[in-house]
């Protein structure tokens, strides 16, 4: 597995980077985004690890959403920065994970391996047939091999954790989903995270469909119990 890390504080980055190589995930480190892009377009890498505080240019979140919009690559967020607030923000535009700073060496591995077991479950392989993986809802198509989204002829701009709820709730329409069943499928069984996240990521995914000019409510709250697509529609 490779692994680019940027990070300024190379003496953590060296002393993770020995303990992951012993478990063969081969890590290349960048102080900065600038150093960071030629290795990501040269070592074509599994997983991203970004410190949120970078001195100087692009911060951690700075970059999150660059990643969102143009390598989409699984990605861990890296940092002192421990408030809830912070951790929401980072998840909900787009990273896959949140580690706070001081962490353990064996924390950070698995933590790794979760978010590839998690990518590997959504990704290219577990995709089905090509004409199954597009999905017409009335005015909305979803296109899963793309990861896009088309609302009355407008392309959505969501996260990756955005659409996977997505093609979640519009692929079993009807069917209400728990807030625990929700995120497992989009966050991974082992993401230990709150269920506000979840709700976060659900408001702004509604944002973003209202502003398709879809006057219906597509996803729905079912009261004590988590969300629903409506089946109106069909």
């Amino acid at each position: 597995m490779k692994v680019v890390w940027i990070e300024d504080e190379q003496q953590l980055l060296q002393e993770c980077a020995d303990y992951l190589r012993k478990e063969s995930v081969e890590v290349y480190g960048a102080s900065s985004l600038t150093e960071a892009e030629p290795l990501i377009k040269q070592m074509n890498p599994d997983l991203l690890l970004v410190d949120w505080m970078l001195p100087g240019g692009a911060s951690g979140i700075d970059i999150c959403k660059r990643n969102e919009k143009e390598w989409k690559l699984p990605f861990i967020m890296v940092t002192a920065k421990g408030d809830e607030f912070d951790k929401v923000l980072a998840l909900e535009l787009g990273a896959d994970d949140y580690l706070t700073k001081p962490f353990g060496l064996r924390e950070l591995s698995a933590r790794i391996k979760a978010v590839m077991r998690r990518a590997s479950k959504h990704g290219e392989p577990s995709l089905p047939a090509p004409d199954e993986s597009i999905i017409y809802r009335g005015p909305l198509m979803l296109d899963q091999q793309r990861f896009t989204a088309v609302l009355n002829e407008h392309r959505l701009d969501l996260t990756r954790t955005e659409f996977l709820l997505l093609w979640k709730l519009a692929a079993n329409p009807g069917r209400v989903f728990t807030r625990t069943h929700l995120m497992d499928e989009a966050l991974g069984d082992g993401f230990l995270g709150y269920e506000r996240t979840l709700d976060s990521h659900i408001r702004n995914l509604r944002r973003k469909l209202e502003g398709g000019d879809e006057k219906r409510e597509l996803i729905q709250t079912v009261y004590g119990v988590g969300y629903r697509f409506t089946e109106e529609v069909l």
